[in-house]
């Protein structure tokens, strides 16, 4: 992932190029191949550059077409073919090896700010509208690409990087006080637009924000399709169907010859690494694809399946050894910081490790997630559905298909038990409100009633017949899975290329029925046979030992609870005990507070515990009221 970075002053004064050039400068750990500047009166743009495809060797950014207008992006544009066609209709002809900010920049000289409706892909980037006095920036519908920015008076700033926004001097320390509190009480930010810091906001997925003569707005631009089911003749129309779309999701995000795939022995990441292999032979006459497994003692049997796929593809598989990596017992006294709260700051330095080894190997990985939700079984509401509809003969196809799909019979009593845990939402929550918490704190901001809220709220989905797995991929969940692997935070040079969250296959995975399809993944078994060993084909889906993961943590909480200045805004560390207890949920809230601490410690500036006392629930930034003078 590119470095992007983007000042401006709403009251017309020059951007500060030395502010500029040091934001960019901070960025070279996402961009270690190029940096470079740009500005003109009261507009600053900088870039990093990191290069994993071919049309990025020969990239300059910040970037124009001489028009005026400018822009920074971290991106990769996918069904580049189809976009170049467009551009050729209407009159503008770049080049087949253009690089993908041309391409962004071509869609806004094109159509405006409707130009995301017509991008597929990961991105998040800001463009200069010289004529319009505008600067409009936009993020992925997915939120892959991260993007952060902050408003102060006339100042605004923007960043692919929160770190980076954070080394204005006009940005402060302050915290916002429910982000954190959500982190204490649920494990990360219920709210997608704000950062752990009351001054910086985070764009979410599928927004767009623009500054202009009229002030700032942000709005959606795209939401998941509701789509009606597909209902094919044949059962091989599925599967045809299913592997097109990933050759092309895999293809798209190929673009280089050197690819690693982190892969485990299930169904998803063994189909990408086939898909890979496929699309690499086809697309190039030398190239170097291979996998990186995880093999540890909560889930021994996945390198032996992981080993059996790749000696089926002919591709080197490398093993990483968890269990050969002792656990830091003293990680609360370790030095490291991370941008934000994290759930599981003991894991941070091992994790940086071994990204940094997984990045000698290459510059860009495939991730399998994605299937797990898209195709989570939910046939009650299918078969409701079908009912409503009185499409009788389509709910005898359905139980007789899936029936005979598999060779042992579907426990439905256990489907039940299963959809009813996923509407308790996309996290489990505490039997008991935590008992630990500061108690100003908890009243200020009402506390006890957000907790109870989300105990009770299940997730809403408009979805009719796909309800919990539609409303799935809208969790903040996301966010962090994204921004978690992000080259900064990982620190190492390295980009995660996830095609089973490509949106035409997303859709299609929410749009075929239920059963037998989703059952036990139905569809990317049948749709691999052949491609992959049997062995994996039929293996099941194993859950993870809760007492392994209990034994894994049981040092992490025993330490003396060392308290940092600050810490006693949010909790009362008297009630923080030193010994593991039984309760997961109860532990682990323990653990959050211990993680919390640890952050205050060793992420944050010395100034800030001054406003703690002062802060408030959560900032949004409001149009500066002299900003159409100014523009």
């Amino acid at each position: 992932m590119s470095g992007i970075v983007g000042i401006l002053n709403l009251n017309g004064s020059p951007a500060d190029l030395r502010l500029l050039q040091q934001l960019t400068n901070s960025l070279k750990p996402r961009g270690p191949d190029a940096q470079h500047v740009w500005s003109d009166g009261p507009i600053g743009l900088g870039h990093t550059l990191f290069i994993t495809t071919e049309e990025a060797k020969n990239e300059l950014q910040p970037f124009t077409l001489g028009d005026g207008t400018w822009i920074v992006a971290d991106a990769r544009i996918d069904a580049r073919r189809e976009l170049l066609e467009q551009f050729r209709i209407q009159g503008q002809s770049p080049a087949v090896g253009a690089s993908d900010a041309e391409l962004i920049l071509r869609s806004y000289r094109a159509w405006g700010e409707d130009c995301v409706e017509h991008l597929l892909g990961d991105f998040a980037f800001g463009i200069w509208d010289s004529a319009r006095k505008s600067l409009f920036c936009a993020r992925d519908q997915m939120g892959v690409r991260p993007f952060y920015y902050a408003q102060v008076g006339s100042f605004v700033v923007f960043s692919s990087a929160l770190d980076c926004i954070r080394q204005c001097p006009s940005v402060s320390d302050r915290l916002n006080d429910l982000a954190i509190a959500d982190f204490l009480i649920f494990g990360h930010n219920q709210n997608p637009a704000t950062t752990s810091f009351a001054d910086i906001q985070r764009l979410p997925a599928a927004h767009c924000l623009t500054w202009s003569r009229d002030g700032v707005r942000t709005k959606r631009y795209w939401t998941m399709p509701v789509d009606e089911p597909i209902f094919y003749k044949r059962k091989d129309d599925y599967c045809d169907r299913f592997k097109e779309l990933l050759q092309e999701a895999v293809g798209d995000r190929l673009r280089t010859s050197r690819v690693g795939v982190f892969m485990s022995g299930g169904l998803d990441s063994t189909s990408l690494a086939a898909t890979a292999d496929r699309v690499s032979r086809e697309r190039y006459a030398s190239f170097d694809l291979f996998a990186i497994t995880d093999i540890d003692d909560i889930k021994p049997e996945e390198g032996h399946y992981a080993e059996m796929v790749a000696k089926h593809l002919g591709i080197p598989i490398y093993f990483d050894k968890w269990d050969d990596k002792p656990v830091n017992a003293q990680w609360e006294q370790t030095p490291f910081r991370t941008a934000e709260p994290c759930v599981s700051p003991w894991d941070v330095l091992s994790n940086r490790a071994y990204w940094r080894e997984a990045g000698k190997r290459s510059r860009v990985f495939f991730w399998g997630e994605g299937p797990d939700n898209a195709l989570l079984l939910e046939w009650r509401p299918y078969l409701s559905y079908l009912r409503e509809k009185r499409r009788y003969g389509r709910i005898l196809s359905a139980v007789s298909s899936t029936l005979f799909s598999q060779s042992s019979l579907p426990f439905w009593g256990r489907i039940s038990r299963r959809l009813s845990q996923v509407r308790r939402g996309d996290a489990e929550t505490a039997d008991s409100f935590p008992g630990w918490l500061n108690a100003g704190f908890e009243s200020r901001l009402d506390l006890r009633s957000r907790w109870q809220e989300r105990r009770r709220a299940e997730v809403t989905s408009t979805h009719p017949w796909r309800p919990q797995g539609y409303a799935s991929l809208h969790i903040p969940l996301w966010t962090m899975l994204f921004e978690g692997a992000d080259s900064g935070e990982a620190g190492t040079h390295f980009e995660l290329r996830h095609p089973f969250v490509d949106l035409r296959m997303l859709r299609y995975l929410l749009a075929v029925p239920a059963l037998p399809w989703c059952r036990s993944k139905y569809l990317l078994r049948r749709a691999m046979r052949g491609t992959l060993p049997n062995p994996v084909l039929r293996r099941r889906k194993k859950g993870l030992s809760g007492q392994l993961v209990s034994n894994r943590w049981a040092s992490f909480g025993t330490q003396p609870f060392l308290q940092t200045p600050g810490i006693s805004h949010y909790v009362d560390p008297g009630k923080i005990p030193n010994i593991a207890v039984d309760d997961q949920w109860v532990f682990g809230g323990h653990l959050r507070v211990r993680s919390l601490n640890h952050w205050l410690r060793y992420s944050q500036r010395e100034s800030q515990y001054s406003s703690l006392e002062g802060s408030s629930n959560e900032c949004t930034p409001e149009p500066v009221a002299d900003s159409k003078k100014t523009l």
